[in-house]
C-alpha cells in the first residue's frame, strides 16, 4: 500500500489548501500506482527569472528507497520537450511511499545527458 509524505520543509511551510489539495490528488492516483517510479503532474508556474517550476507527487512503487541526486530529468508538455536539467532532492523517499516535490525547470541550464526520469503531461 502507498503512502503520502512531506519533506519536512514542506510539512512546515505548506498552505492548508494546497495540503488538502495534495492528499486529495493522492487518494484518487494511489490505487493506480504500480512498480517503478512514477510522476503525477499537479501544477506548472513561471518565477521572476523565466524558471518553469513543476509540482507533482513523486511515487516510489519500488521496494526500495529511491535517491534523486544528479538525476536527469525531462519535462513534457503536450508532446513537446519544453527542458531537461539535473536534480538532486535533499532526502530519501522510502519504499511505496508518495512525496510532492516542486522541481524548478531552467531553460538557460539544460542538459543533452541521457533522461532518468520524464514528467509527462
Amino acid at each position: 500500500m502507498q503512502h503520502l509524505i512531506f519533506e519536512s520543509a514542506w510539512d512546515r511551510t505548506i498552505s492548508p489548501q494546497d495540503r488538502n489539495e495534495i492528499i486529495s490528488f493522492f487518494h484518487s492516483t494511489a490505487s493506480h500506482i504500480k512498480e517503478g517510479v512514477h510522476f503525477s503532474f499537479l501544477r506548472e508556474a513561471t518565477n521572476h527569472r523565466g524558471d518553469i517550476l513543476v509540482t507533482v507527487l513523486i511515487h516510489n512503487g519500488e521496494n526500495k528507497i529511491l535517491s534523486i541526486k544528479d538525476t536527469i530529468i525531462r519535462y513534457v508538455y503536450h508532446d513537446q520537450i519544453i527542458a531537461t536539467n539535473t536534480f538532486s532532492i535533499p532526502c530519501h523517499i522510502k519504499e511505496k511511499t508518495s512525496m510532492p516535490w516542486t522541481f524548478i525547470f531552467s531553460i538557460h541550464d539544460q542538459t543533452d545527458q541521457q533522461v532518468d526520469y520524464t514528467i509527462t503531461v
